[in-house]
């Protein structure tokens, strides 16, 4: 059978079920996108940039159950959309990136964007693949597919050269995607499952760390933390492992930079339980936490196995299926253990941390926990929240309340800023029955924010609410001890209102804490009409977050004396002569 590249394109990601992809035409790839046009299954979107496209593709991945695909040109195309890309491959989120690429039957040299794309991509995906003929198509799709969403997932290369694309040529026998059948449990896993629940019945103090890799997982995690008596404490990723409105959730992180619920569970623990992460950086508050002898880490990565931490029992597997197997034997031998101590600890450390915020003066600026608990009292449970890189991250981490698997989603370990408005309108795009409202500070919005066009031209209701301070304030605040200056960490001044002009865009500005309910029902209701929505917050940086404490104590700590004494010295310096 004879068919274009194009088609064949068209035709595999049909079948692997991708529904939407993001990305911007060019010679290279105009065919590709004249078929996807015709697919009665898949959308595609024009991006502001390949980079947003990135992590819009991104987004979906994190919030549905399709993956997400981007469509770009060669080189430039590439290049722009590498940081999407490589959010994702840090993050472990599959996605599937369909470039187009020169010719492969040209007997010219130095063709338009002529660059070696497998090497360029080679350290920011799973695997990177160039078609030569037509009947490779449909199969290197496929395995691109299983590659990306097998073991821990990220995201896959697929370069079709633009000729392969505009020719018809012979594509072999086009078969439907079939799955690769799930293995069950080996003898060796079943033991390690066995020797964890025996562990967890005998810990007084169990304690549960959740990852991402937990989150497909959450209603076992639930079970088993209320089987055991374990308080719950998550990754950044992680944070909708376990719903906030359950009394055995403790918080985010472990160790001096959680807070006081999170931080007084791990403190006393005596067993931990570690599901899909993979103890980094910001998971651990900058490796600033310490763990008991008795760490069960269940990850579908070897890998991340006695890392940054020795492991008493590792098993390696799915988290569904292995949580699954282990609530089992947790319900076999031993009894629901009585947590209302535990419960009513975690409670009231709640109940005093979240005093602290509101004891705050914030003065002519907005309170952050006022603004987090009147969006958390206007949205339902199925909302979702996206973050971005900066202060509000950990803000929303500490202060905004998720109750549901998959609804907050916040780039990581690749830390991307500009991730929050792009991956918003995807999201929002994929699920226009749920409020989606970004989180995000002014310096990240200002990279991105002109995607926003995409979601008026699609009619795409999201709530962008920018906490805006004029700063980098994660980083101006990391400046002010040390150095008593801010380099490079004041912004512009810009209108955000002129934004929304620019883009078509709808505009609500929050100047104080008496105008943050009607601001947000406002901004709620124009999103509900498909109305994406600027919402501007004076917001106070002031009062930093238990991570932000926790990470610099930890970090200075750490730091080798001489170096210490020169970053004290000088910082006491500056304050007395500048």
């Amino acid at each position: 059978m004879k068919k274009t590249a194009a088609w064949l394109t068209r035709y595999a990601l049909e079948q692997v079920g991708v529904k939407y992809t993001f990305g911007i035409p060019g010679v290279h790839n105009t065919e590709i996108y004249d078929e996807l046009n015709n697919s009665e299954i898949i959308t595609p979107y024009l991006v502001m940039h390949e980079g947003h496209g990135g992590f819009m593709a991104d987004a979906i991945s994190r919030t549905t159950d399709s993956i997400g695909a981007m469509v770009i040109v060669p080189a430039a195309g590439v290049t722009h959309a590498a940081s999407g890309i490589a959010e994702a491959y840090l993050d472990g989120i599959p996605m599937l990136v369909i470039s187009g690429g020169i010719r492969n039957d040209s007997k010219f040299n130095y063709q338009l964007h002529q660059l070696d794309q497998l090497k360029l991509v080679d350290g920011i995906t799973k695997a990177a693949f160039k078609v030569e003929n037509h009947d490779q198509i449909i199969e290197t799709i496929y395995k691109a597919y299983d590659i990306a969403t097998s073991g821990e997932p990220g995201p896959v290369f697929v370069e079709i050269p633009v000729n392969l694309q505009l020719d018809k040529g012979d594509a072999g026998e086009i078969l439907p995607y079939q799955a690769s059948a799930s293995l069950g449990l080996s003898s060796e896993i079943e033991n390690q499952i066995n020797n964890a629940a025996e562990l967890l019945i005998n810990a007084k103090n169990p304690v549960i760390f959740a990852g991402w890799g937990a989150v497909h997982a959450s209603d076992n995690l639930q079970a088993i933390a209320e089987h055991v008596g374990a308080a719950v404490s998550t990754t950044l990723q992680g944070i909708s492992a376990f719903p906030a409105n359950n009394p055995l959730h403790a918080g985010f992180c472990f160790g001096p930079a959680a807070a006081p619920a999170a931080q007084n569970a791990f403190n006393n623990a005596d067993c931990v339980l570690a599901i899909g992460t993979r103890f980094a950086e910001i998971a651990t508050g900058s490796f600033g936490g310490e763990l008991p002898d008795n760490l069960i880490h269940i990850d579908i990565n070897p890998k991340v196995f006695d890392c940054n931490f020795k492991t008493k029992i590792s098993v390696e597997g799915d988290s569904k299926l292995i949580t699954t197997a282990l609530l089992d034997r947790l319900r076999q031998q031993s009894p629901i253990a009585d947590s209302a101590s535990l419960r009513a600890s975690i409670s009231a450390d709640k109940k005093l941390h979240k005093q602290s915020w509101y004891d705050h003066d914030s003065k002519d600026r907005v309170n952050p926990a006022l603004f987090f608990d009147e969006l958390r009292n206007q949205l339902s449970d199925d909302a979702k929240i996206v973050v971005d890189d900066g202060n509000h991250t950990f803000l929303s981490a500490e202060l905004m309340p998720i109750h549901k698997a998959r609804g907050f989603i916040s780039p990581t370990d690749f830390n991307c800023m500009g991730y929050a408005t792009p991956a918003a309108i995807s999201t929002k795009l994929a699920s226009p029955d749920n409020d989606v409202v970004a989180i995000v500070g002014d310096g990240a919005f200002m990279m991105t924010c002109m995607e926003l066009a995409t979601a008026v031209a699609n009619n795409i209701g999201a709530v962008i609410a920018v906490f805006n301070d004029g700063e980098l304030s994660q980083i101006s605040q990391a400046q002010q001890i040390p150095y008593n200056r801010k380099t490079c960490t004041v912004l512009p001044q810009t209108k955000l209102q002129g934004i929304a002009t620019a883009t078509g865009c709808e505009y609500i500005q929050i100047n104080s804490n008496d105008e943050i309910a009607k601001a947000i029902y406002d901004a709620r209701s124009l999103a509900d009409q498909g109305k994406p929505v600027i919402l501007d917050i004076k917001i106070d940086y002031s009062k930093p977050t238990a991570f932000t404490q926790g990470i610099v104590k930890t970090n200075l700590k750490r730091m080798p004396f001489p170096t210490k004494i020169r970053m004290i010295g000088r910082a006491i310096y500056r304050k007395i002569t500048d």
